[in-house]
Order: structure tokens, then C-alpha cells, then sequence
């Protein structure tokens, strides 16, 4: 049975992290009945072990609740930067949006960020402030805040504790009459929108869908536009949060195919799923933007044998997640492995755990670099991804590293600690704006500045008060350098990095004293040395074990005891000439980790 598009309203939950949109989800999974209170668990739109441990949502997740003669279909998303894609995707697949905000902590980078998404996509937006109950809530400074920084109108705003259930019936009459219904009619032919898919080893690819317009059957041939794949459709079913089978999703409804399709390549999100009939009466649906990987790693299994587990492993994952790149490499030193694009560090983290327990595979992961771009000396453009690519400094004609705006809501009593960190890390201050009690700094700041550390640095020096939200501007030139890392005089190509050259001997100080520090001794003294081109910038030296020669001297004529060390010194020589130093993991690790 099909529903009148009238009665859905399709809305999305957005938010800073920690503002508490899971916990606004369970809560209206509980008064709408979707869930009983005997099945309620918190956070129960999270359904990934590393989503309940960090408390944090990683994974769009969807959801269909009925009430009062209603269907309301919700998406609950990301809050973190790094996932910000997957907010744009849920986005599309809605008519609306609860714009929540922390009553104690107003209104935050992503905060905004995320309001400005809504705006450009024309939804509807209900500001909702959360955590009106604790002790610490200024309502009517975020209530202004709103007003002034958003000109939100204060009759839309709803003001709700989603932990103690205090007003949040109120919310259910305001998206039925602030939100309006989808507006696809049922009698046209099919288009639906693939905002996310998973994999089952059953059903095949599983397709999150909205069906924007027509009427999509059980019994209907379908068609996959992008990548012109047809199949029949194995189940058709909605989210109550539990996947529930049905025979018809009509326009406006959101709910899943699973396809049968083994390839998981052949189901692309954005894709858009049509009848065979009618594939060439129709135009495909815009979809969305493909997500740009910002930060590189490569990952290699500590057992050589565990490649094919590895690539078999990133496939499965590529499917969960439309953002991730990847693609085969080697190193002398570590062996085979994979060079993989992500959109953040939080997004390498979460990756690279999910891998090592989901799949149970053992990495060694290098550490994180951005692409540049490079112009060499005939002319030709060229992106750079790791250290590797990197060609000779002579060939160079110019450098070009990726330049972010950052935005950083921080208390004002941390702006000179903010000011300086920025400042420290390459950052050009734009403009400063009040906020209420906090400050809205923002910096053009390089990217590769950001990768490493940064947000550590800035919860650190703000303790943790502040926000940061970053977006890629584009490229300017930079006087960058490969800084090489010597052992033995061999340069060891997965410890080398790219660094600006005002910069490049202290890091290069700091490589070489770590690594001194993890290298096994040898019989023969070891040089560890950074540089840049043939310029040495920094040495250490591993001094030799020495065998004691002589003891079994007694007495006698001392030439006898020159005589035997002076051998022992000319056995040395040869034997650092022809010495290979093995670099142990720990060594790759305490350097990666600096």
C-alpha cells in the first residue's frame, strides 16, 4: 500500500557534535511508539561498536516513525567535520531540517556550517535549542544568538531538553507545519535517489532510497542510470529503525532495495534508480558532489600474506563509504600495501579501526601528507600524493599546497592562546567577529598544518572549548622541500616527508634523534641522517657493539693488543661497507607517530 506524499515530512537532525541530535532521536523513537521502552537502547541509531565507544555518530542512519496519522521520515547525521559529506547526503533526501544547538554552548563552527548546507539545498529549518535543563543553560543569549547570527525568527524556535523529554512533544506539530511534504507525484514515471548503501552477503547491495518520484514495485525491472545496471529487486522495505519488508515505496518515501548485485561497484551513491521501461523517457537526478580525499596514508599488513585480505577489506568499506579512495603500492621496506584518501584525520582514525577489528588485519599506516601540485620546469602540471612522487628539486619550476579557510568559535579569555597556535602553524588571520560571550575567528591556514595535531593543539590550549571547521579554498604556492631520511646512506622512501623549507632541519632533528633512539644496534657503526637534495641537514650516529678483543691477553708486549684491535677496527670498515641495517616496525611507528 502506497502513502500520500501529504502526510511524510522528510527531515534531516544537524548539529555541532555533542549537541545532542542521538539522544533528540531516541527520544522521538520513544514518543512516537517506534520503538517500546522495553527495545530502547541509548544511542540507538549508532550501529557501529567504534559509534557507541567514541560517542559519536560516523554513519548517516535512517529511520521512519508514524504518529497521529503522519509518517515522518528522519535521517540522523554526522556531527564531525570530517564527515560533513555524509550531512550533504542525508540533506538532499529531505524536505527539512532540526537545527539543534547546545543550550550552554550556543552556536558552534559546525553549527554553522551545517545551517549554510540546509540554506543553499531551500530546506525548511526548525531551530531547536537542546539542554534547557541543566543548571548552565543561557536560552535567551543562544535564543539571540539565532536572531543575530542566523535572523532566525523567535516564534520558530523550540527549546526542548532531549535527555529529560521536557518539551520535545512540541516538536512534531512544528515540522507538520513548518516543513512542507515532498512534492514528486505518483503517476510519473519512476526516480529514485541512492543516498547510501551498505553490503549483505545475502541480499547483495542493500540501496538507501528516497523516492522523489513515481512508484517503485516489488514486481519492477530496475535500472541503475549511472553505471547502466539492471536487476530485479530481491526485497523492498522501510526503517522502523529495524529494516521492515514492504511491497510498494511511493513518491516522497524513504526506504531500501536490496538488489541482488553482488558487484559492489555497480551501485554508486547518487545514483538514480529507474524502471527498465522507461530509463529513456527520464533524466537522471542531480545526485551529489563527489567528496574530495584532503589527507593520504598508506596502509601496509604487518604480514606480507594479508594484501589480498587488505584490498578484499577497503572494497567492503569503499561501499559503506562514497569518500574513500584508494589504490595499490609498494615500498622496499614494508612491502605491498595501499595508498588511501581521506577527508580528515578523524576519517583515517576511524578507517584504519575498522580495519583492524572488523577485519582483524594487523597495518602499519605511514604517516598522514596532502597532494600538492607541481609545475615543473618544461611547464607540465602534476599532482603530488606522497613524498615518493616527489621529483628532483632542479626539475622543480613551483610548489602549490592546499589552502583551507578555517573558522574557530573560541571564549574570548583564549584568543591570544588561539592567536598564537594559528600563528604558529602558518595561519593569516581574515577577521574577528563577537558572538555573544565567545569570538568567530577566522584564518586561511594550509591544510597540512591542519592534518597533524592541530585540533589537539587547539582543544588543548582552550581547554576544549572551542570549534573548528575548515574548507578547501585551493591552491597557492609554497616554498616546500622532500626532506629524505638517510640510514646507512640508503634513503628509506616511507619515513621521507614533504615540509617547508623554514622548518625542514628541526624536523629533520627530530627524525633522526627518534630514530636513533628505536634502531637496533649493529656490529658497525650507523649514520641516520635528513636531507634535503645532496644538503645534509641533521645526523646522528648509531654507535657499534664492540667485542672486547683482547681479554683473552695476558701480560706481555702492548703491540700485541694494537696489533689485534687494529684488526678488529679494518673487520669493521668492511663490514660497514658492506652492512644493511633492517629498520624494525618500531622504528617506522616512533617516527610516524613524532
Amino acid at each position: 500500500m502506497s502513502t500520500d506524499a501529504q502526510i511524510i515530512r522528510n527531515f534531516s537532525i544537524i548539529a555541532h557534535i555533542d549537541h545532542g541530535k542521538t539522544t533528540l532521536t531516541d527520544r522521538l523513537l520513544r514518543l512516537t511508539n517506534t520503538v517500546s521502552d522495553r527495545n530502547l537502547i541509548e544511542r540507538m541509531m549508532d550501529s557501529n561498536p567504534i559509534e557507541k565507544e567514541r560517542g559519536i555518530t560516523i554513519k548517516l542512519a535512517p529511520v521512519r516513525m508514524e504518529h497521529e496519522g503522519f509518517v515522518y521520515n528522519l535521517i540522523d547525521t554526522p556531527g564531525h567535520v570530517d564527515f560533513g559529506y555524509e550531512v550533504s547526503r542525508s540533506l538532499a533526501a529531505c524536505e527539512g531540517a532540526l537545527l539543534v544547538v547546545d543550550a550552554t554552548q550556543g552556536i558552534q563552527a559546525q553549527t554553522l556550517s551545517n545551517f549554510e548546507k540546509a540554506s543553499a539545498l531551500g530546506l525548511d529549518i526548525i531551530p531547536v535549542i537542546n539542554k534547557i535543563d541543566l543548571p548552565s543553560a543561557e536560552v535567551d543569549n543562544v535564543s539571540l544568538e539565532l536572531m543575530e547570527v542566523l535572523h532566525i525568527d523567535l516564534e520558530k524556535i523550540v527549546r526542548v531538553s532531549a535527555k529529560s523529554g521536557l518539551n520535545v512533544e512540541q516538536l512534531l506539530p512544528a515540522i507538520r507545519k513548518n516543513i512542507r511534504p515532498p512534492v514528486g507525484k505518483t503517476d510519473t514515471p519512476l526516480r529514485s535517489l541512492v543516498f547510501t548503501s551498505v553490503y549483505h552477503p545475502h541480499k547483495g547491495v542493500i540501496a538507501y532510497v528516497k523516492v522523489v518520484e513515481g512508484k517503485l514495485t516489488i514486481q519492477s525491472k530496475l535500472r541503475l542510470m549511472a553505471t547502466d545496471t539492471s536487476f530485479l529487486p530481491v526485497e523492498l522495505g522501510i526503517f522502523s529503525p529495524q529494516m521492515v519488508p514492504v511491497d510498494t515505496l511511493s513518491a516522497g518515501e524513504v526506504g531500501y532495495i536490496c538488489t541482488g548485485i553482488k558487484d559492489v561497484s555497480k551501485v554508486t551513491v547518487g545514483d538514480t534508480i529507474t524502471e527498465e521501461q522507461t530509463v529513456k523517457l527520464i533524466e537522471r537526478l542531480p545526485g551529489y558532489k563527489e567528496p574530495q580525499p584532503m589527507v593520504y596514508m598508506e596502509f601496509y599488513p604487518i604480514d606480507g600474506d594479508d594484501f589480498v585480505l587488505l584490498q578484499d577489506a577497503m572494497s567492503k568499506l569503499t561501499l559503506h563509504d562514497a569518500a574513500l579512495r584508494y589504490a595499490s603500492t609498494h615500498s622496499p621496506a614494508l612491502g605491498n600495501g595501499l595508498r588511501v584518501g581521506f577527508l580528515g584525520i578523524l576519517h583515517a582514525e576511524i578507517v584504519r579501526e575498522r580495519l583492524e577489528r572488523e577485519f582483524d588485519l594487523d597495518l602499519i599506516a605511514t604517516s598522514p601528507s596532502v597532494s600538492y601540485q607541481i609545475t615543473d620546469i618544461s611547464g607540465k602540471d602534476r599532482e603530488i600524493k606522497t613524498p615518493a612522487d616527489m621529483p628532483d628539486p632542479t626539475q622543480i619550476k613551483q610548489i602549490r599546497e592546499p589552502m583551507t579557510t578555517a573558522t574557530i568559535f573560541t571564549p574570548k579569555i583564549y584568543l591570544g592562546a588561539v592567536m598564537q597556535l594559528t600563528e604558529d602553524h602558518r595561519g593569516v588571520l581574515l577577521g574577528v567577529q563577537d558572538v555573544g560571550s565567545r569570538v568567530r575567528c577566522q584564518y586561511r591556514i594550509p591544510l597540512a598544518e591542519l592534518i597533524v595535531q592541530f585540533h589537539d593543539q587547539l582543544k588543548s590550549v582552550t581547554s576544549g572549548f572551542a570549534s573548528l571547521e575548515y574548507e578547501l579554498i585551493g591552491y597557492e604556492p609554497v616554498d616546500a622541500v622532500k626532506l629524505n631520511i638517510l640510514v646507512h646512506n640508503e634513503v628509506v622512501e616511507p619515513l621521507s616527508v614533504i615540509v617547508v623549507r623554514d622548518r625542514a632541519e628541526q624536523i629533520g632533528r627530530a627524525i633522526t634523534k627518534k630514530l636513533k633512539e628505536v634502531l637496533d644496534r649493529q656490529m658497525f657503526e650507523v649514520s641516520i641522517q635528513a636531507a634535503i637534495g645532496g644538503k645534509v641537514v641533521a645526523r646522528e650516529t648509531l654507535k657499534s657493539y664492540r667485542k672486547d678483543v683482547t681479554q683473552h691477553l695476558y701480560g706481555g708486549d702492548a703491540t700485541r693488543r694494537q696489533k689485534l684491535l687494529k684488526k678488529q677496527v679494518k673487520g669493521k670498515k668492511r663490514m660497514k661497507e658492506i652492512g644493511k641495517v633492517n629498520i624494525n616496525q618500531e622504528a617506522f611507528m616512533a617516527v610516524l607517530e613524532r
